[in-house]
């Protein structure tokens, strides 16, 4: 197991190579490359070295995570999901569940988490997955959509409604009457395994319900978008990284009009903005771990913040990448080109644009006499 960030990275880096234009355009990755780096604990790194993880601060998390993002956001995406699951299980579980599911997630299980339905996305209130208890068992009903991960999955941490409060339950992919159904060509992170799933009387196991259940449903929803929020919003940092990366490259080597890219002050236009926003968005997602590290009364609107601002920031400058490159980014498995439709994507996930801002000016306002 890496006992460094810088060793982590390495191992992932190693792994990796130069797969994901190949993973985009089939639509998969290596569900062996996971499990290798699940056992090692790299897809969920936060959790306590006492289970397995490598105990790693949300500082040293996001610029993993960045780092991740930089060389696959399809491969990010499954850390997101193994890495809100782990926190779940931290936050909500009994002794016991945190001994088996965190201990199980750092040794190559793999976990996938859902929340949307069709009628639920930030309304929480639509929600219609449920779970019943039926004498020592329980019934789990319903439908999640856009899972992210759950081709991969052998677990499903599902959030659903239980009695007059709700519950988190870990749900094995295994169990009878549960349909999954991946989702044919999705717009980005293409190989993150999305996939719509189903429950029909599903029976489950007490031990299943971390915390045996009655949470609060804005609690556990607020704990979990918290995580996946600041861990998409350094995967951000990631794309804007790669971006700038690629499009100076680029622009220092390419010729036009007798002299190369870079000369053009138009380009260098290009370049100063990804520049602006890949240091700005790192700053904004710096200061959200530091709330979360905390457990500051201030993470929970950091988090959204982060996440509003890399995501639109990543989105921006992908398509000024692409525009730098032109035909030489223009082609699908290009980083470039991965990083235009994925960046969207990220517009849209754990709040749209639109919900993040709402959220922002609720907060505004409330710090207002």
């Amino acid at each position: 197991m890496p006992e460094s960030p810088l060793a982590a990275r390495a191992a992932v880096g190693d792994l990796v190579g130069a797969q994901p234009a190949a993973w985009d355009l089939a639509g998969e990755l290596p569900i062996a490359l996971l499990r290798k780096l699940g056992a090692q604990g790299l897809l969920c790194a936060e959790v306590p070295q006492s289970f397995g993880g490598l105990g790693a601060t949300g500082q040293d998390n996001g610029e993993f995570t960045a780092y991740v993002g930089s060389l696959d956001s399809s491969l990010r995406s499954i850390m997101t999901s193994q890495g809100i699951a782990a926190a779940a299980v931290r936050r909500f579980g009994d002794r016991e569940q945190r001994k088996r599911y965190l201990a199980e997630l750092t040794s190559g299980k793999l976990a996938a988490v859902g929340f949307s339905e069709p009628g639920a996305g930030s309304e929480l209130a639509g929600m219609g997955t449920r779970l019943t208890a039926d004498g020592e068992e329980f019934i789990l009903t319903g439908r999640k959509m856009w899972v992210t991960g759950a081709g991969y999955a052998d677990y499903l941490m599902i959030v659903a409604l239980h009695e007059d409060a709700a519950a988190a339950v870990m749900v094995p992919t295994d169990s009878a009457g549960l349909r999954i159904e991946k989702i044919p060509d999705p717009l980005g992170c293409r190989a993150a395994g999305h996939c719509d799933v189903y429950f029909d009387d599903v029976r489950l196991p007490a031990s299943a319900v971390l915390g045996g259940g009655g949470q609060s449903l804005p609690l556990l929803f607020t704990t979990a978008l918290s995580y996946g929020r600041m861990s998409i919003a350094w995967g951000c940092v990631g794309i804007l990284r790669a971006c700038l990366q690629t499009a100076a490259a680029h622009a220092k080597k390419r010729a036009q009009a007798g002299k190369v890219l870079a000369d053009h002050q138009l380009v260098q236009r290009h370049l100063a903005e990804l520049l602006v926003a890949e240091r700005s968005a790192t700053a904004v997602c710096e200061q959200a771990s530091r709330a979360w590290d905390a457990n500051s009364a201030e993470m929970v609107v950091s988090a959204v913040l982060a996440k509003h601002f890399a995501a639109g920031s990543a989105a921006r400058a992908a398509g000024s990448a692409v525009q730098v490159l032109a035909s030489a980014g223009a082609q699908d498995g290009h980083v470039v080109a991965r990083a235009f439709r994925d960046a969207k994507c990220m517009e849209l996930i754990e709040g749209t644009n639109e919900i993040c801002q709402l959220v922002l000016a609720q907060h505004a306002l409330s710090s207002v006499n």
